[in-house]
């Protein structure tokens, strides 16, 4: 099987079972360390995947495989979700054509800043899906008018695991994703105020973070993105400022979620959009581990 991109063997699984037995003491925080120092299992940066190791430990835990040692402190998601500030909406709306705003600024947001807090805040009470934490790979952006006035904010994530439409115009087989998924990334989150009414706003905003954001990644990270998807609930909005930035559509999800392994959970349809961000895209996205390899050592 595979989880979180890992293919999961028999061996691994002793492998786990047996540093939990020879190891009593160690908590869910230290035998995910371990696990990747055994595995090796680092990023783009050399750092342990400790968060991607404890998120498949407890998926390996739910279908049976192992079970975990009891938390020694409650989990601190519930509550990080739980305590959203609240910002209040700005006392007067904005409505001017988008040339009166420009040149808008995109701030990336800084974890445990002021502007993490604003940023939280903002999608936690104006956003439809509300904020959760970000496991993985993410920026994040704020985005000012010439004046300073906040006007929208942006979430780029993990790209989705799976997605048929998406694949097959990559020319994503099962194994050339699971290798490359990491070089796409997932715009999860788009929020324009709703105390702003500019029209065209919402493309340019794209538009702005699209040039900058492989460069951000790199900064980050030590790799760059190639591409960019989104999903758009057909059922509330209709896609208008990703087409209007050169999104392409891609098709539409069949309403189901990773989790329907049954087919019984009826989630909503979504369009399906990607932006590439360099020509040769498909290219990089469906390169041989070693040429990603050589390609970042060469940069």
């Amino acid at each position: 099987m595979v989880i979180q991109g890992r293919k999961i063997t028999d061996g691994e699984i002793a492998l786990i079972r047996d540093l939990m037995a020879e190891h009593r003491d160690w908590g869910r925080t230290r035998l995910s360390g371990e696990l990747c120092r055994c595995w090796n299992w680092r990023n783009a940066q050399g750092r342990i995947k400790d968060m991607a190791a404890r998120s498949l430990l407890l998926k390996l835990e739910r279908r049976g495989c192992i079970e975990l040692p009891a938390r020694q402190r409650p989990s601190s998601n519930h509550f990080r979700n739980r305590c959203v500030p609240a910002v209040e909406p700005a006392a007067e709306p904005i409505r001017s054509d988008l040339s009166a705003l420009r040149p808008l600024s995109a701030d990336l947001v800084a974890p445990r800043s002021d502007n993490s807090q604003l940023f939280k805040g903002l999608l936690g009470r104006y956003h439809y899906l509300g904020h959760r934490n970000t496991v993985g790979e993410n920026l994040r952006y704020l985005i000012r008018d010439r004046h300073g006035r906040l006007v929208a904010c942006a979430l780029f994530g993990s790209a989705a695991w799976k997605c048929a439409d998406r694949d097959r115009f990559l020319g994503w087989d099962r194994a050339c994703r699971e290798r490359n998924l990491q070089a796409l990334t997932n715009n999860t989150r788009f929020l324009i105020l709703p105390w702003v009414e500019v029209p065209h706003l919402a493309s340019h905003v794209l538009g702005l973070i699209a040039r900058r954001i492989r460069d951000d990644w790199q900064g980050k990270y030590a790799h760059p993105v190639h591409a960019l998807e989104t999903f758009v609930d057909r059922s509330r909005f209709k896609g208008t400022c990703y087409r209007a930035a050169n999104w392409m559509r891609l098709g539409a999800t069949q309403g189901r979620t990773r989790n329907d392994r049954d087919r019984r959970i009826q989630a909503p349809v979504k369009d399906v959009y990607l932006y590439p961000l360099i020509p040769e895209f498909r290219r990089e996205l469906c390169a041989p581990a070693c040429s990603r390899t050589e390609g970042r050592a060469g940069r």
